[in-house]
């Protein structure tokens, strides 16, 4: 049985053709491609500061979570090892965990825990670390991990866009349902027409997932913050800006926040 370090020892394969460009890089595309989630990170980090100063200084892990999701998917694509894809899936379920402790409405908490988020944000973090351990036992877990929480927050989103007549809370949920569905087409691409796309020698499709879906978070990010400021931070608004500058077509979304100016 080989070494979880080894190379090639993950039953996980995409379609790109592994050490094409090198002897040491499995996949060369899907390995470099993400270098946006270094990018975007920092970034975010820094556009999202006055916000997060306001709301709570944990939301600067979520971005820390990002990057190290980044560093090891590199990990995992350059060596398709075992142990890379545990740590890149335990990396996203960290990062689902993280975001979904700090902006989950308190009205769809769990009876039993009222509206109190700290024990909500304990309860996340002991499921979060059982997935993880349960995880080396069993890969397919993380799996089961990811696609509840995932399904969970599309349906908190379709809640909460229900509820609002916010507009530009509705245009940030409609961009970044357009672009995780582009996403995923991409993935779902890669994964299941593999030998079509090697017939026209393109294998870039899981490298386009990556790019996509780091652009896709930070529109994520900021939709789960408007909608959580009308439960969290009542009294000011958050207003969407765009970097590098709002009137260009295309830009990553962060929050501004601004005081109501009303009087007690």
């Amino acid at each position: 049985m080989p070494s979880i370090f080894a190379y090639q020892s993950s039953e996980v394969d995409w379609c790109e053709i592994n050490f094409l460009h090198s002897e040491l890089v499995a996949e060369f595309y899907n390995t470099f491609s993400n270098v946006t989630f270094f990018i975007f990170g920092p970034l975010m980090m820094f556009l999202m500061h006055p916000y997060t100063q306001k709301r709570s200084p944990y939301i600067y892990s979520v971005w820390i979570l990002f990057m190290v999701t980044g560093l090891f998917s590199v990990y995992f694509h350059m060596t398709l090892s075992f142990l890379g894809q545990l740590l890149d899936e335990i990396a996203i379920l960290w990062l689902l965990a993280s975001g979904y402790s700090i902006w989950m409405p308190r009205c769809y908490f769990p009876a039993f825990l009222g509206e109190n988020r700290f024990q909500f944000t304990c309860l996340v973090i002991v499921t979060t670390v059982i997935s993880t351990f349960l995880s080396f036992l069993q890969p397919t877990i993380n799996a089961y991990a990811l696609n509840s929480i995932a399904i969970h927050i599309l349906y908190l989103v379709i809640q909460e866009y229900k509820k609002t007549s916010n507009k530009e809370l509705r245009h940030i949920i409609h961009v970044s349902v357009v672009l995780w569905a582009v996403a995923l087409a991409s993935w779902i691409g890669d994964q299941f027409l593999c030998s079509f796309w090697q017939r026209i020698n393109f294998f870039y499709l899981h490298s386009i997932w990556h790019v996509l879906i780091s652009l896709t978070f930070p529109y994520i990010v900021v939709a789960m913050a408007l909608m959580d400021a009308s439960y969290e931070m009542p009294g000011q608004t958050l207003k969407i800006r765009y970097w590098p500058r709002d009137t260009w077509p295309v830009g990553l979304p962060y929050v501004e926040v601004r005081s109501d100016g009303k009087n007690c």
